[in-house]
């Protein structure tokens, strides 16, 4: 047995300190939230290095045991894909497994990470001060949908925002599929955006662009995507059959969407993220999301989105087909997010609930 160190994520240099005590072997670590959590153990089994919380964004957080060697590999791994070690901005709460790896991934690299205050929501201003700081030789952080999105958009009107990215060797984006608009548009203007696959199970991202890091496998069984390796987390075995779904396409992984993320309306069945990601690109709408309904029919599609009021989703029914056509669409100034900058599915089905 050794000690478990709790810190709260709100602390980031004791979450940095308790990151480098964590790769030392010394202690093992949980991250919390801003709630102090409740009965914790003083010590856990000498195999455990990082206890982490599940995002929750589409079902109930569960607390994620991993291995110093599953750590270390997958930030090794990474660095190497990345091209060498560099230096990090964080820009994710270190309590959820993107926001760890990055510093995970600095202790490794000898570097000290730049460090965005996660306690407040993100903003492209807070991101541009962060990245000015940044001197290493190489340059990287770890984004989600969300932020990317944010960027862009600001980055098209401000040169300043766009040299910023610039500056960046690659930039992962992962957690929640990305608008793959925003991504091919930064890498048409030169800018390495990386998508990056992977959950708290598999230590976080774990395929790269469809390509796994060294030593990582992934097939289909029935559809949904299995990951081998050694990244998994303790007790799952050899291979972790995840959620999604997905194909290989020139022999890279694709991920098509979530299982539950399924809609059968009427006997016919629509996926979820190929809704938002064919919304997305409507004139004027500038974020949006997808849900489930119960309806007569078994289920409908609900929309939340920020944009335009004038914008209509009519359009979703011929380009994928009839049961995409949405039963409810609510119009917001901002999507709700979690704590890590993911969107709320959750609160989205509540809020088209009411």
């Amino acid at each position: 047995m050794k000690p478990l160190r709790v810190v709260s994520a709100n602390d980031t240099f004791a979450a940095l300190q308790l990151i480098v005590e964590v790769l030392d072997g010394t202690v093992a670590g949980f991250i919390s939230t801003d709630e102090q959590p409740s009965e914790m153990p003083n010590t856990v089994e000498d195999e455990i290095a990082l206890i982490v919380e599940s995002s929750g964004s589409t079902g109930t957080p569960k607390q994620i045991k991993i291995g110093l060697p599953a750590l270390k590999h997958s930030a090794e791994a990474s660095i190497e894909r990345l091209g060498g070690h560099g230096q990090w901005l964080l820009a994710l709460p270190a309590n959820f497994i993107a926001g760890a790896n990055v510093l995970v991934r600095s202790i490794l690299s000898d570097t000290q990470p730049v460090i965005m205050n996660t306690r407040v929501p993100f903003t492209t201003e807070a991101f541009v001060r962060g990245a000015s700081l940044m001197e290493g030789p190489r340059r990287y952080t770890s984004l989600v949908p969300a932020q990317l999105a944010k960027l862009v958009a600001d980055a098209e009107t401000d040169a300043f925002v766009f040299s910023m990215l610039r500056k960046f060797d690659a930039i992962l984006v992962g957690g929640q599929a990305p608008n793959w608009a925003d991504v091919e548009h930064l890498k048409a203007k030169g800018i390495n955006v990386i998508v990056s696959y992977g959950m708290t199970e598999t230590c976080g991202g774990c395929i790269y662009d469809g390509v796994p890091l060294r030593d990582v496998s992934f097939d289909l069984q029935d559809g949904h995507i299995s990951i081998a390796g050694p990244v998994l987390a303790l007790g799952l075995g050899e291979k972790f059959v995840t959620s999604d779904l997905g194909e290989v396409v020139d022999g890279k992984l694709h991920v098509t969407g979530r299982a539950d993320r399924v809609v059968i309306s009427g006997g016919l069945k629509v996926s979820l993220e190929r809704i938002e990601q064919a919304a997305i690109s409507f004139p004027g709408v500038e974020a949006v999301a997808a849900v489930a309904l119960d309806s007569k029919w078994g289920q409908s599609v609900g929309i939340v989105y920020v944009g335009s009021p004038e914008v209509s989703f009519e359009g979703l029914a011929e380009q994928i087909s009839v049961a995409a056509k949405p039963a409810k669409v609510l119009r917001l100034n901002h999507l709700p997010l979690t704590s890590t900058g993911k969107v709320d599915l959750r609160e989205c089905s509540k809020l088209l609930a009411d």
